[in-house]
């Protein structure tokens, strides 16, 4: 609720109010007290905790390395088409550097232009189709991510754990845990059995951008 509406319903109770004692006879009996509110006594339960690498176990199920895959192939075409402009920059930039000392330097200042030109060109589109790589990426992820935490939340609560940490970023403040508590793969095959989603075929590899997750975790989706 925002200070605007905070002061109009402020407003309206007081005038509300007003209202009612204008109407209201006048009396002398104290107004009733309310009632106390019970106290809240906390109570200690036994602990149970979990971690998990939710980015990881994301990208791990079969449907994030389907969709990964997914967008890799969607910039393949880009990828070669900045590769043949990279190669095209590195043999001007031999060319030039293999030239006879005869050259005019006209001829060497037109050549060197040329490079210059290509080779910004070159580190925009490179640039442009990586920000576009990671927003598509970014947005598979997300898709993904929202439905691995509702069998990530089934999961735990089946299995009685009273805490989950997720421990994706590298700067988690957990130093140390018994293996058995990593719950990550564990919920990576539940949500392949449940989604029904089969592996994806090994494919060669690929020089296609790999997924950027290092923001992500601003770039990474809040559980659900």
């Amino acid at each position: 609720m925002n200070r605007t509406l905070v002061l109009v319903s402020a407003l309206g109770a007081g005038l509300m109010t007003a209202a009612g004692l204008a109407q209201a006879p006048a009396s002398t009996a104290p107004a009733p007290q309310p009632a106390a509110d019970a106290a809240v006594t906390p109570q200690a339960i036994p602990a149970k905790i979990a971690l998990i690498a939710f980015e990881q176990a994301v990208f791990a199920t079969n449907e994030g390395q389907r969709v990964v895959q997914d967008v890799q192939d969607k910039y393949k075409p880009k990828k070669a088409q900045i590769d043949t402009l990279a190669q095209e920059v590195d043999s001007l930039k031999k060319q030039l550097q293999s030239a006879p000392a005869t050259l005019s330097d006209e001829e060497r200042a037109t050549r060197l232009k040329n490079i210059d030109t290509k080779e910004k060109q070159l580190n925009r589109d490179a640039e442009d189709a990586q920000t576009a790589y990671n927003a598509d990426l970014q947005e598979a992820y997300g898709k993904v991510a929202a439905k691995v935490s509702v069998t990530l939340k089934d999961y735990v609560a089946k299995s009685g754990f009273t805490l989950l940490l997720d421990v994706s970023n590298q700067q988690s403040n957990v130093m140390w845990a018994v293996p058995s508590t990593d719950v990550t793969q564990a919920v990576v095959t539940a949500y392949n059995t449940s989604s029904g989603v089969a592996a994806p075929a090994p494919s060669a590899p690929s020089a296609a951008p790999r997924p950027h997750t290092t923001t992500p975790h601003a770039t990474t989706p809040p559980k659900q």
